[in-house]
């Protein structure tokens, strides 16, 4: 082939390329133009924007309320022992339902020395700062929070101290918009810990630990 023939067809090649670069080019650099739009799909529909008019409806308003008994999509909530801590109707539960791990009660602990640490004390015995201060204030309206490693609350089902975190209980405000579910069990997780570690007993430990306590 003659060698003419090789160049003219190098250059055709380089030249048919120029197109794909060119397309390139405009699909990725910024523009300062809206594209242009054959079909418009659904890229730019007409609507309604919230809090405004709409005649079409009845009641004129552009916002649509739910339907009676819409459910978020995974927020049915259908099992009560885990989300109300009661079975057969108003029977709490008794323990937690699920796995007690060392990332649960780490978690609970988190969240007690938040939300609960306040009044009843790091360690639960019901001396937090919220009750040192209003037992110094001594105003008489002050209801001192609960020992939480006493016998009372340790006699208490799971679900008990899960709805008390849940709905609050006398003088003690509720907590379900500040608490997940989670992490309401985590904290009775925890709670058990400390109820356990405050009663514990020597027969409670472990024969190969027992030897490091006089230490």
């Amino acid at each position: 082939m003659p060698r003419i023939i090789i160049y003219v067809l190098l250059v055709l090649v380089a030249l048919s390329l120029v197109p794909l670069g060119l397309i390139y080019k405009a699909q990725h650099e910024g523009k300062s133009r809206t594209r242009i739009q054959v079909v418009y799909d659904m890229d730019d529909q007409s609507y309604h924007k919230p809090q405004t008019v709409n005649s079409f409806f009845a009641d004129g308003m552009a916002m649509r309320p739910h339907p009676d008994g819409t459910v978020a999509r995974g927020m049915l909530r259908d099992d009560d022992g885990y989300y109300l801590g009661v079975e057969r109707d108003t029977i709490f539960v008794e323990r937690l339902p699920m796995p007690i791990t060392r990332e649960l009660v780490d978690r609970g602990r988190d969240r007690f020395n938040v939300f609960c640490a306040p009044c009843h004390g790091q360690s639960g015995n019901g001396n937090g700062l919220v009750q040192l201060r209003a037992a110094a204030l001594a105003e008489g309206t002050w209801t001192p929070p609960t020992d939480l490693t006493s016998r009372t609350v340790i006699d208490r089902p799971a679900g008990h101290i899960y709805n008390t975190i849940t709905n609050g209980i006398r003088t003690m405000p509720a907590h379900a918009a500040q608490i997940d579910p989670d992490d309401r069990w985590a904290i009775v997780a925890y709670m058990r810990a400390l109820q356990l570690s405050r009663n514990a007993t020597l027969e409670d430990v472990p024969e190969s630990e027992r030897a490091l306590l006089g230490r």
